[in-house]
C-alpha cells in the first residue's frame, strides 16, 4: 500500500499591507516574550539599567545615552540570535554533538564581545566627564 502525497504543515497565510506590519508586530513581541525567559537577557537588561542610572546620576551627556541605548538594542538583538542558534541546535541535535557545541560556543562569543563593547563604552564616557580620557 503506498501513501499518497503528504499535506504540507498547516502555516497562517502571509498577510500584504498593514497586516503585514500588524503581523511582524505580533512575532517581534513574541521574540521579545520569549526572549526575557533568557537569564542572560535579564541580566543584560538589568546591566543596561545600571548603566543608565549611573550615567543619570553622573550627568553623562546625550551622546553617552545614545551610544549605550544602540549598543543595547545591538546586544539583545544578538542575543536573540544566540537563542534561536541554541533552540535550533537543540532541536537538530538532542545529543551531544561538537559542531552543536560549536555553534553554541560561537553565539556566546558574540554576546561577550558586545557585553565587552557595553562596558568599554560605559567606562569611556564615564572617563570623559571625570577628565580621564580625551
Amino acid at each position: 500500500m503506498t501513501e499518497g502525497p503528504r499535506k504540507p504543515d498547516w502555516r497562517p497565510q502571509k498577510q500584504d499591507g498593514l497586516g503585514h506590519v500588524f503581523a511582524a508586530t505580533r512575532y517581534s513581541l513574541g521574540g521579545v516574550r520569549r526572549l526575557w525567559r533568557e537569564t542572560a537577557f535579564q541580566h543584560e537588561t538589568l546591566a543596561f539599567a545600571l548603566i543608565i542610572g549611573i550615567f543619570i546620576f553622573a550627568g553623562a551627556p546625550l551622546w553617552g545615552f545614545v551610544g549605550a541605548c544602540l549598543l543595547y538594542l545591538l546586544t539583545a538583538s544578538i542575543e536573540a540570535l544566540n537563542t534561536a542558534v541554541e533552540e535550533l541546535t537543540d532541536h537538530a541535535s538532542p545529543h551531544y554533538s561538537k559542531m552543536a557545541q560549536h555553534a553554541k560556543d560561537l553565539g556566546s562569543f558574540a554576546v561577550f564581545c558586545l557585553l565587552l563593547a557595553n562596558g568599554v563604552w560605559a567606562a569611556y564616557v564615564l572617563a570623559s566627564l571625570w577628565g580621564w580620557a580625551a
